[in-house]
């Protein structure tokens, strides 16, 4: 049986259960600009909110429009109807507004005994950075004083330095799916990041090194085209497995649950919160950060050449405003490089639109291959790195 197989990604798992079981408290978060080391400092379990693609929005609905994106709204269907009451707290950032919206309303019925909100800017200045260092000291204080903890400067140190080898390790499965011949999916990749967004780093990084190991001695797996995703927040991993079930295998990616929410992660300053405020902040490859799209683009292309993609799907939920708009200037950038795309606006869970995904799916990879990129581009892509 292979790790994964031995992992569960439902919202309530039984490491969740285990935990809780000894006591143990969870603060749920969405956001990859949250800096955990924090909330793993104060021996907490930093949960990253998932909806794995629930379909319900009913409850959701009542309080957040429908014009808002589903996947927030699925989100907070779970946190109405009870799914997400192991929760401790809730951590809130300002990432878009339906995410705003979505926290306020689920704190709003629910009422958690701790409610943080976490301001993060918008630019990648000295003054931003001084300012979100102030903003994470407040986060850490909060923290403190609710959970009645202490979370000292050399706690935060051992946090950072164990989410920075998780970050290598996370490095060392992506160049297993984007070598030459590929050991592991996408599927299977998204499936991993998730199921350690809901644990322990310690006990992440233990899961990561078995992953590894495991898939190393693996087969290679078939493909007809490699590609790569990207686009907005989405934890489907049923939406990868059906694109690779089509015969092209997602090799690399630019998602909120894949390599934005560990790439770059580096910050260089002694001082704890300013470290993280390096990490997170400057290394932020989102569409909010809307004064970095040079940043975000050429991060894409470099992903892109690495893995030695034939072709892109960007995929974003409806109604993502951030997403929705930059999907056209990737679109002619990434195209501009030779490298075709498929960019596919789907609604976040919905059954219905799993076939004419499937079938767009098909026929981007008959495009692929029948040779709508030149043979001097194909070999331009793949001869780089064998």
């Amino acid at each position: 049986m292979s790790v994964l197989q031995c992992r569960s990604t439902d919202i309530y798992t039984d490491y969740l259960r285990d935990w809780k079981e000894k006591g143990g408290r969870v603060l749920g978060y969405a956001c990859v600009a949250t800096p955990v080391e924090i909330m793993e400092a104060a021996g907490i379990l930093p949960y990253r909110i998932k909806a794995f693609g629930h379909p319900d929005t009913e409850l959701g609905d009542s309080y957040l429009a429908r014009f808002n994106c589903r996947f927030c709204r699925s989100c907070l269907q779970l946190g109405l109807d009870g799914t997400y009451d192991f929760l401790d707290g809730l951590v809130e950032t300002n990432g878009c507004d339906h995410l705003r919206g979505m926290f306020e309303n689920w704190q709003y019925v629910k009422k958690h005994g701790f409610f943080h909100y976490l301001k993060v800017p918008h630019f990648v200045r000295e003054d931003s950075l001084e300012y979100f260092v102030e903003e994470l000291g407040i986060f850490r204080l909060a923290i403190e004083e609710h959970f009645e903890v202490e979370i000292t400067d050399d706690a935060m140190r051992e946090a950072i330095g164990t989410m920075n080898q998780v970050y290598a390790r996370l490095k060392d499965l992506y160049a297993l799916r984007e070598q030459g011949k590929p050991v592991v999916s996408g599927a299977e990749v998204m499936q991993v990041i998730c199921t350690g967004s809901s644990m322990r780093a310690t006990d992440f990084l233990a899961l990561l090194d078995k992953m590894v190991e495991e898939k190393a001695r693996g087969p290679a797996l078939p493909c007809k085209a490699r590609l790569m995703l990207l686009g907005s927040a989405t934890d489907e991993v049923d939406l990868v497995a059906d694109i690779e079930a089509q015969g092209g295998l997602v090799v690399t990616d630019a998602l909120c649950y894949g390599s934005r929410s560990f790439w770059g992660r580096e910050g260089k300053a002694e001082e704890p919160l300013r470290n993280l405020a390096e990490k997170y902040l400057g290394n932020l490859f989102c569409p909010r950060m809307f004064t970095e799209y040079e940043r975000r683009r050429d991060f894409i292309l470099e992903r892109a050449e690495q893995a030695r993609v034939d072709g892109a799907i960007i995929t974003y939920n409806k109604f993502c405003d951030l997403h929705g708009v930059e999907a056209v200037s990737l679109r002619n950038d990434l195209e501009n490089n030779g490298i075709p795309v498929l960019v596919l606006e789907k609604d976040y869970g919905s059954q219905a639109d799993t076939g004419r995904i499937k079938t767009r799916v098909q026929a981007f990879l008959e495009r692929i291959e029948g040779g709508s990129r030149s043979k001097s581009e194909a070999t331009h892509w793949r001869s780089k790195g064998e």
